[in-house]
């Protein structure tokens, strides 16, 4: 019998309970209702769901997940060290369709105009007494692209990474909320409504050409961001080559998927109360914000300035899908263009600035790098 309750004792010891905190628990309720915006009301529930669970696993105490070897131990791992958000740019550029890019190249200039976000943000946080590394790792937050912040965060500041993961993924669902009234503010009615002419055709030997020049321009330039963009690229040759129809269907569904599941939970298993529930996270998610909403206006006043120096023939709201978060700013370019002429037809014309601004991220993502350095391990 004193066997039994000695037993008993140890389990209720060891057990997770013991050692429950208020961070915890809080931090759980924080998992709760992300898991609540994601299935019911529909905020990137694929990366919101797995990101949440991930939140309440991670507060769950005595798991050991980030000191015994098994999966978990592997998915941070695989979150640690750029694993993860190559894959997932592979399945990305597998998905991307450059055509429109390729086929009015100045809009590459929009997407670069987006990334302004990126280097306010950056300012801000370092006014609020962050230090340069974390700095820049919050400021990436504006180009709306989560993987590129997750790759960014992982080398530059590993301990910010769960908020900065929360906060680009949050504020990426949320561009059909932030975009409109900052597109519809700086703009007139007569601009929105401006009809862009079709695009040219663009050649399969441009489309295929693409991907190799631009992976050895970039990679030359900023070898640190080589991993990212040249997965972006080698996805997108997988779709454009035309003979390599099971490779691309691979990188789209089934190893998108996976990557997937692993990237968001991991970035939950980073949300542990004592990192998370802090002054900094509060921060960052205002700075997020803030971010996300000077990139939408910088793309939106460089349209502008597009627009007057082609003769009236561009659209200034198609600037504001430079932000990256593909195809849902595009979108929001064309449903914000259609209450103001429902004749027109921006998405094609938005998906240039649009996929331009995931390199454009990835570009500073790897200049941020090459300035100031990843952190000392």
């Amino acid at each position: 019998m004193d066997a039994f309750i000695v037993a008993i004792l140890s389990v209720i010891h060891d057990s997770g309970f013991m050692a429950f905190t208020t961070g915890n628990a809080i931090m759980m309720l924080v998992g709760c209702i992300l898991l609540y915006l994601a299935i019911v009301k529909g905020f990137e529930p694929l990366l919101l769901t797995p990101i949440a669970f991930g939140c309440i696993l991670a507060n769950v105490p005595g798991t050991g997940f980030d000191t015994q070897p098994g999966v978990m131990s592997v998915i941070l791992y695989g979150i640690n060290n750029e694993i993860f958000p190559p894959l997932i740019f592979m399945g990305v550029g597998a998905m991307t369709d450059f055509g429109p890019l390729l086929a009015n190249p100045k809009t590459l200039l929009l997407g670069a105009a987006a990334q302004a976000g990126v280097f306010v943000a950056l300012l801000g946080a370092m006014l609020l007494g962050f230090n340069v590394r974390e700095a820049a790792a919050i400021g990436i937050i504006g180009g709306a692209d989560g993987p590129t912040a997750i790759y960014l965060a992982a080398k530059m500041a590993p301990h910010l990474l769960g908020a900065i993961a929360v906060a680009a993924y949050s504020y990426m669902s949320l561009v059909p909320l932030i975009q409109p009234p900052i597109m519809t503010l700086f703009t007139t009615k007569h601009e929105r409504s401006i009809k862009m002419a079709q695009l040219r055709t663009v050649t399969h030997f441009e489309k295929v050409v693409f991907p190799v020049v631009c992976t050895i321009f970039i990679s030359l330039l900023l070898p640190s961001v080589c991993a990212l963009v040249g997965m972006l690229m080698l996805g997108n040759l997988f779709t454009e080559a035309g003979c390599l129809g099971r490779l691309s269907d691979t990188a789209q569904n089934a190893l998108m998927n996976i990557v997937t599941i692993l990237l968001a939970t991991g970035t939950g298993l980073t949300m542990k109360a004592e990192s998370f529930l802090t002054k900094e996270t509060l921060l960052i998610i205002f700075l997020g914000l803030v971010a996300f909403a000077f990139g939408t206006l910088a793309g939106v006043l460089f349209g502008k300035l597009m627009c007057i120096a082609d003769g009236g023939k561009t659209n200034p709201l198609i600037g504001s899908a430079g932000v990256s978060a593909v195809p849902m700013a595009a979108r929001v370019s064309q449903v914000v263009g259609q209450k103001a002429n429902p004749s027109n037809f921006l998405l094609m014309h938005a998906m240039g600035p649009n996929v331009a601004g995931v390199i454009g991220t990835a570009v500073a993502a790897g200049t941020m790098l090459a300035m100031i350095g990843p952190a000392p391990k």
